[in-house]
């Protein structure tokens, strides 16, 4: 017999559209977590990730480069370290054996803008990405 795991979203109001300036980031804070936010508008986009760098552990990302690969995968560049992220999925694009960061879904309703946690999110270690 096997067993079937529902995983539950809970949504959380993040900021306001006009809290987070285009093709730029923020750090939002849930619990005892922060989150890096990014307004990705040349896409049309928005994207969540943990606000901690794998790399070096500083709490930056929020404040990386944003832009896409040649393969039009959007991506985050940390301002310190310049290791590069994948904002769909947190791989590392500079060095695919590298660590990876944690990902949330994003949705934007009028101009308020949400982030989704997972119930195994919830009482996560986000740092162990």
């Amino acid at each position: 017999m096997s067993k079937t795991l529902t995983e539950t979203t809970t949504w959380f109001l993040a900021c306001k559209t006009s809290d987070v300036a285009e093709n730029l980031g923020a750090c939002v804070k849930y619990k005892d977590d922060q989150i890096a936010i990014f307004n990705f508008s040349r896409r049309g986009e928005w994207y969540a990730t943990q606000n901690l760098c794998p790399h070096r552990m500083q709490m930056a990302l929020s404040r990386g480069m944003i832009g896409s690969t040649l393969d039009n995968e959007p991506k985050v560049a940390c301002p310190f370290h310049k290791k590069t992220f994948s904002l769909v999925d947190g791989h590392c694009i500079t060095d695919e054996h590298e660590c990876r960061l944690k990902t949330y879904p994003v949705k934007v309703e009028g101009d308020d803008v949400f982030i989704g946690i997972s119930q195994d999110d919830i009482n996560m270690d986000a740092y162990g990405f």
